[in-house]
């Protein structure tokens, strides 16, 4: 009994001692083995294990004083820990049974249930697969390979006539990128950066033994892990102070090491669904389509080129398209609402202001539809569940080693769940062995 009770207070002693920064931050309990010391190692586990069992075997105060002897003269021979599993063993599934434990209690099921509606209909709607620069490339290489009338000039040469496609307007601006159209005022954005090779999902890792790292995730425990996530990093528009990435929703995403690449690659992923949608709704208005064709039939007769007439058509639409998707991206990460798909009540642009479509970044929102944070869940939903979970794990040595004392902090070395053995002795020769398992969900 003696034995059974030492072993019980001194293996919770040491799951006593979690760390704190992981726990107040993360909502998660473990036992960092560095203690602190930037010197992680199970021995340092061990260790502690071993304080705690020899002094509860200790005579009292008073004991001690008068040389009195508890009735069985107990004592600890040994300690060894002959089983572990850290929070990285099996690619995070250590660390992700904890958060589900965590989050067992969240009244997320609407959220979740919105969220996966949300994605679904934007796959099905085919944002995600239709790829509108390469359908205006192709456009365009049509109208480049035509061959155009010549004009003979004052001084006898010839010259091909130029087009005078209004579409170029828009065009010639298509390499500065997504994110410097939407943003023309970048000062905002941080500019914080990360040596990934110290984190996590980047360097070899020391591995638990197995003891307790065997977890399968199902479809409704990736939203409970994404919800997890969503409440405990930041992202763009939301930034915390102890973050080091600004951005790390954007981070878990896209894997970058600074915030202003994980930014511009969500802006690339917001300008693809946009102008797929954008798309769909401009081919369907048959009064947007006849402006466009009006000009492009008009420019075609001009030029002596009436095959040409569908190719210019498509050519302005591909534009308006891309105009309009800029605006939108200004939008939503103006803090404004997008609907994933328009209507004539949510289109921005006119064709007239397309041509200067910068000019026009400045219009409201359209009261209904996502926010930027609801398309950023939609990725987050949509990216690979492992990548998630390593990243994830850099997020939180990075945030954890900027506290005082944890700046070597590393998740690896971080124990859920141990097997510890104990050896007891008395002075009358006796000895006993006990095993037992002892973790923060047993």
């Amino acid at each position: 009994m003696k034995t059974e009770c030492v072993a019980d207070i001194s293996m919770n002693s040491v799951l006593a001692e979690y760390s704190r920064e992981l726990y107040e931050q993360y909502g998660l309990l473990m036992v960092d083995t560095s203690y602190g010391t930037g010197n992680p190692s199970i021995k340092n586990l061990e260790d502690h294990l071993r304080h705690y069992a020899e002094k509860n075997f200790e005579r009292s105060t008073a004991g001690g004083i008068l040389n009195a002897q508890t009735m069985t003269a107990m004592y600890c021979k040994d300690v060894k820990i002959s089983g572990y599993s850290v929070a990285t063993d099996n690619n995070g599934a250590v660390l992700n049974r904890q958060i589900l434990a965590y989050m067992a209690g969240e009244p997320i099921g609407y959220l979740m249930g919105e969220v996966s509606s949300n994605a679904s209909s934007l796959q099905s709607g085919g944002l995600d697969s239709t790829d509108v620069d390469a359908m205006a490339s192709e456009n365009q290489k049509i109208i480049d390979s035509t061959e155009l009338p010549e004009i003979e000039k004052e001084d006898g040469k010839k010259e091909i006539i130029s087009i005078g496609n209004p579409a170029d307007v828009v065009n010639s601006q298509r390499g500065i990128g997504a994110l410097n159209l939407a943003l023309p005022d970048k000062t905002g954005i941080s500019e914080s950066v990360c040596s990934l090779s110290e984190y996590a999902s980047h360097r070899n890792l020391n591995k638990g033994t197995g003891l307790d790292d065997q977890m399968g995730i199902t479809t409704v425990q990736k939203l409970i892990l994404d919800q997890y996530y969503y409440e405990k990093c930041s992202r763009y528009g939301a930034e915390m102070d102890k973050a080091q990435l600004k951005y790390q929703l954007e981070y878990l995403i896209y894997g970058l090491d600074s915030d202003y690449g994980n930014l511009e690659k969500m802006a690339e992923t917001l300008l693809f669904w946009r102008q797929a949608s954008n798309m769909i709704y401009l081919f369907s208005c048959q009064e947007k389509v006849s402006e466009a064709e009006a000009i492009a039939t008009a420019l075609s007769v001009i030029l002596f080129v009436p095959e040409l007439a569908d190719a210019i058509k498509y050519s302005i639409l591909f534009a308006w398209t891309f105009a309009e998707s800029i605006s939108d991206l200004h939008i939503l990460f103006s803090g404004g609402r997008v609907p994933l798909f328009k209507s004539d009540e949510t289109w921005k642009l006119s064709l007239s202001n397309m041509f200067s479509f910068r000019d026009h970044l400045g219009s409201q929102d359209n009261q209904e539809g996502l926010l930027y944070e609801d398309y950023l869940r939609i990725k987050l939903l949509m990216t690979n569940h492992l990548e998630k979970t390593k990243r994830m794990m850099d997020i939180m040595e990075m945030d954890i080693r900027q506290t005082e004392g944890n700046a070597g902090f590393k998740l690896d070395y971080c124990v859920d769940v141990f097997r510890a053995q104990l050896e007891v002795g008395t002075k009358y020769g006796y000895e006993v062995g006990i095993e037992r398992i002892y973790g923060y969900e047993r």
